[in-house]
């Protein structure tokens, strides 16, 4: 006698919109235990960029979540002990070690392809050359190996720099942590501990738990939100998803399928909102059409945008507060002031949060000072500066 499949869960758009907060850290109690360590975990992937505004968006992370974590902290959470290793998940990525052996299909991936986009002349040679040093010298950037770049473009790579970046794509090496926003290149057998060096897991077991992971930190998605977590094609997801556990809901408004995680949907989601300014690239809203699913809010990163088409600023941040997305700030720091240059509000009313959220972003930097240089219109400049004064700044 066949078996049939459970019924199909279905969720209200709110009490999918919630599940999400709760999954990504923003609604009910942060667990403070766990520290910056435990946001690594519980998120499975922290993507990285060159932009340092208030902070890099690493750092800007844990803050969102956990409040005014000291920034020392954040970077020796990462990168001691073994805890963590960057890679390509949604894009340049810090990763709890323990998903090492998750990242395998990719690795096998890459050896397949023989190359990433730049071409090797003599690749033997110059790996070999890249592993020696290594061995001899222990972890090291790639200006101690060599040289980065080439005399030209930002983009053209040495040899050295060609050859340690193929070494990362297909596991030789292990960027182990960042110095002056540099990787530091090891060898996996000193920087990935022994009980999970290994590449053993095949490329479904490393699927299915790619999906189950995204599935969890996201509390509810998609198949192209899940997939789109760890940059999974979506044959990839099709093939795995009925065994990871994620259970079939349907989402009111979505009109797509959607999968959730079981445990979210054990227990109703309750408790406190964070409020808080978001990186572009926080994975609460690094999928532009869903968080627009979810939260109504469009949000585009203007930073690669020319200057004169921009609308909301360079790194408009969005306003997290009672869990919805209630506006969004372009911050800068002169000295001890931190400057919102543009900031607009989707109602009068989160003025109030804007001013908390931006009073508590300049304590973190170490301003003593908030000024609103710019705002959608001059009665939300005026509310806005008048709530910073209510809170003394």
């Amino acid at each position: 006698m066949s078996s049939l499949p459970p019924p199909t869960v279905s969720l209200s758009a709110d009490e999918a919109r919630r599940i999400a907060l709760r999954a990504q850290g923003f609604l009910g109690a942060p667990d403070r235990r766990g520290g910056v360590r435990g946001v690594l975990r519980h998120l499975g992937a922290v993507q990285l960029d060159t932009i340092s505004v208030l902070a890099r968006s690493h750092e800007l992370i844990p803050y969102a979540r956990l409040g005014a974590v000291g920034r020392d902290a954040v970077e020796k959470a990462y990168w001691t002990e073994r805890h963590a290793f960057e890679y390509w998940s949604h894009a340049a990525c810090i990763l709890p070690i323990e998903e090492w052996p998750h990242f395998a299909f990719r690795r096998r991936a890459n050896r397949a392809r023989g190359h990433r986009w730049h071409i090797l002349e003599d690749k033997q040679h110059s790996t070999r050359a890249v592993l020696d040093r290594l061995r001899a010298d222990g972890p090291l950037t790639s200006t101690e190996l060599g040289g980065a770049k080439n005399g030209g473009e930002w983009f053209e790579w040495s040899e050295t720099k060609i050859a340690v970046e193929w070494l990362l794509d297909t596991g030789e090496v292990v960027c182990s942590e960042r110095r002056g926003w540099k990787r530091v290149y090891d060898l996996p057998e000193r920087a990935v501990p022994d009980a999970l060096l290994h590449d053993d897991l095949d490329d479904r077991e490393c699927l299915r738990r790619l999906v189950a992971l995204a599935g969890r930190s996201l509390g509810v998605g998609t198949r192209a939100d899940i997939a789109d977590y760890h940059r999974l094609k979506g044959d990839q997801f099709d093939a795995v998803v009925a065994d990871s556990g994620l259970v079939p809901v349907e989402v009111e408004g979505w009109g797509k399928p959607a999968w959730a995680d079981p445990a979210a949907l054990a227990t109703a989601p309750r408790g406190r909102h964070r409020t808080t300014l978001l990186s572009p690239f926080d994975s609460l809203v690094w999928d532009r059409p869903r968080t627009e699913r979810i939260f109504g809010f469009t949000h585009r990163l203007e930073a690669y945008v020319p200057k004169p088409k921009r609308i909301h600023g360079y790194f408009a941040m969005p306003l997290l507060a009672g869990g919805r997305l209630q506006g969004r700030v372009d911050p800068a720091r002169e000295g001890g002031t931190l400057v919102a240059r543009q900031l607009s509000l989707t109602s009068p009313a989160a003025a109030a949060a804007m001013a908390r959220a931006l009073r508590e972003a300049a304590e973190w930097v170490g301003c003593e000072a908030v000024r609103v240089e710019r705002a959608q219109n001059a009665a939300e400049a005026a509310a806005v500066t008048a709530e910073l004064t209510a809170l003394g700044t």
